[in-house]
């Protein structure tokens, strides 16, 4: 299994793959340093792998299915996205999956 929006990996440990986490502590962490330095505005924020608003967990109870190979490719994956070198579709933007 893979766990989606929080770290699910301890539901069933040594069976859940890794979790695609919304890192949501990022956002309120960035909203309240806005509104402390007077810089906050209103409205939707975008946080991507860059902002580190999403990620994937690794912790005690996947780490035995997850291979250094993986982790790497994996890395590599993240690495480029954040780079510009692979483009991840927005669905939103045209309801449509490129694939």
């Amino acid at each position: 299994g893979v766990g989606v929006d929080s770290n699910q990996n301890g539901l069933q440990p040594g069976k859940v793959l890794t979790s695609m986490m919304k890192r949501v502590d990022v956002a309120v962490y960035n909203a309240f340093m806005d509104g402390k330095n007077g810089t906050f505005k209103g409205g939707l924020q975008n946080l991507g792998l860059k902002e580190g608003g999403v990620d994937y967990a690794m912790d005690d109870n996947n780490k035995a299915l997850v291979t250094d190979e993986m982790k790497a490719a994996v890395e590599k994956a993240k690495a480029d996205i954040i780079a510009g070198k692979i483009e991840v579709h927005d669905y939103t933007a045209d309801n449509k999956c490129p694939y």
